[in-house]
């Protein structure tokens, strides 16, 4: 099913490795490698990145809401704790990233790749997905509350006590992955795939004891 959400459309032959050490709102970069940097304390609106890779990047401090992301790798990255509200983030790639309570919420996710990225304490609040893959990720404590799910897929990912309340989760295969707790309304998970021994993590919500 992975195999449909669309690949970054980069032609590496194209990009010029520059590096950048400020933003400002509005701005628009594209065509370029980005390596080895660590980009403090920026405040900036709206910045478009096309047809852009990103190696071993490292942003603190910063917030960058309704960053516009296409066609985009992230190798190695570290945007732990960025604000990224409100994003929109399309046929791109994280690769190996950093993401430990990064702020997504409110942002639309469409043909996007996550994957061995560490996620817990992420927020995904109000966030769109369509055609979108978590792959071998760490998303313990991450908060998907009242999102839209089209197409999302799941795969081997840690998802211990997860926020996924007010999300219907009819068709998400979540049979593969790891959690104890994970936190849902009891009508949202109709039509949710689960394994056998994941059954027990959802009987207290139906009322339901078991000796």
């Amino acid at each position: 099913m992975n195999n449909k959400i669309e690949q970054p459309k980069i032609s590496i032959e194209l990009l010029v490795a520059e590096p950048i050490y400020s933003l400002e709102s509005r701005d628009e970069i594209s065509n370029r490698v980005i390596e080895n940097i660590t980009i403090e304390n920026q405040e900036a609106a709206r910045v478009s990145f096309e047809k852009m890779i990103f190696r071993n990047v490292t942003i603190t401090e910063s917030s960058l809401e309704q960053t516009e992301l296409t066609d985009v790798i992230f190798e190695n990255c570290d945007f732990s704790n960025v604000n990224f509200a409100g994003s929109f983030i399309h046929r791109t790639e994280f690769r190996n990233c950093k993401l430990i309570g990064t702020d997504f919420s409110q942002g639309r996710f469409q043909n996007v790749r996550l994957l061995d990225c560490l996620g817990d304490y992420s927020n995904f609040r109000f966030a769109n997905f369509k055609q979108v893959s978590f792959t071998d990720c760490s998303l313990v404590s991450s908060d998907f509350y009242t999102t839209t799910l089209h197409k999302l897929f799941f795969t081997r990912c840690n998802m211990d006590q997860a926020f996924m309340t007010g999300s219907k989760l009819k068709g998400i295969d979540l049979s593969d992955c790891n959690f104890d707790v994970l936190s849902a309304n009891t009508e949202d998970l109709d039509g949710c795939i689960i394994s056998s021994h994941q059954a027990a993590t959802f009987v207290g919500l139906i009322g339901i004891i078991v000796r």
